[in-house]
């Protein structure tokens, strides 16, 4: 027999090296978690498409405050645009409680204060956004004003209302009305799910496959200064080290 024909019937037959047969497992297992998370998805998708169902009893569940017109600028003659307005700017605040009191501590105590309430404000990012449906008489209502971080080292600029005391804040019973539909199967499957991911710790993994590294963020700004100090010896002391390699070298 032919020593080439040889060789061309044994190559179709080659056996898989075990670093191949390594890597085509771990591909198969990283597409079985993209497969798993897109069911999930979908899942989640269907559970969101649930309907309301609305109930025949409401019940109170808490209080919600929101800004409503001044009695004064309600029977102006430019009701409607401060209204209009109103509509794009106003936030909402649920609390169990109609004082809207939280805990805050005050010179080494817990006190009980209200908790303040703005109005909505902007970015200069979400200011030049088109999805910001403002229209050019309603800009010209806002100004800019410089914004300091908590570690005061950092400053933004942001867009604010200029006549706030246009609404004033309105506190009435929060009531449902109508609740989700549950459904006991897809409920099973998300949770069958979720457990599965969580005790063999799968998120890391599908966290870089989907959407990148799975890794806690840290700001460079926020280092002590000890450590940097510490950093900068270790760079010299290694720096100095090669300088002598060299001339031991020569």
């Amino acid at each position: 027999m032919d020593n080439n024909e040889l060789s061309f019937d044994v190559l179709q037959y080659r056996l898989k090296s075990a670093r191949r047969k390594k890597r085509l497992q771990k591909k198969d297992f990283d597409k079985q978690l993209i497969r798993m998370m897109r069911h999930k998805d979908q899942l989640l998708e269907q559970r969101r498409d649930l309907p309301m169902i609305p109930l025949e009893k409401p019940y109170q569940r808490g209080w919600k405050r929101c800004f409503v017109l001044g009695e004064d600028v309600a029977r102006s003659s430019s009701s409607a645009f401060y209204e209009g307005l109103l509509a794009k700017i106003n936030t909402v605040q649920y609390n169990p409680e109609k004082s809207f009191k939280v805990k805050k501590r005050r010179k080494g105590k817990k006190v009980r204060v209200e908790k303040r309430q703005f109005l909505m404000e902007f970015s200069e990012w979400y200011w030049n956004d088109g999805r910001l449906k403002l229209t050019e008489v309603e800009r010209t209502h806002f100004h800019l004003y410089e914004v300091s971080r908590e570690n005061g080292k950092e400053k933004t600029f942001r867009y604010r209302f200029n006549e706030p005391w246009k609404y004033r804040l309105q506190v009435k019973p929060y009531l449902i009305t109508e609740v989700k539909m549950v459904d006991e199967v897809l409920e099973q499957e998300i949770k069958f799910l979720n457990n599965h991911i969580e005790k063999h710790h799968l998120y890391p993994r599908i966290s870089k496959l989907t959407g990148g590294a799975y890794h806690y963020w840290k700001w460079a700004g926020e280092d002590k200064a000890c450590y940097l100090e510490a950093e900068k010896e270790a760079l010299l002391q290694i720096k100095e080290a090669m300088e002598i390699k060299k001339e031991e070298q020569f």
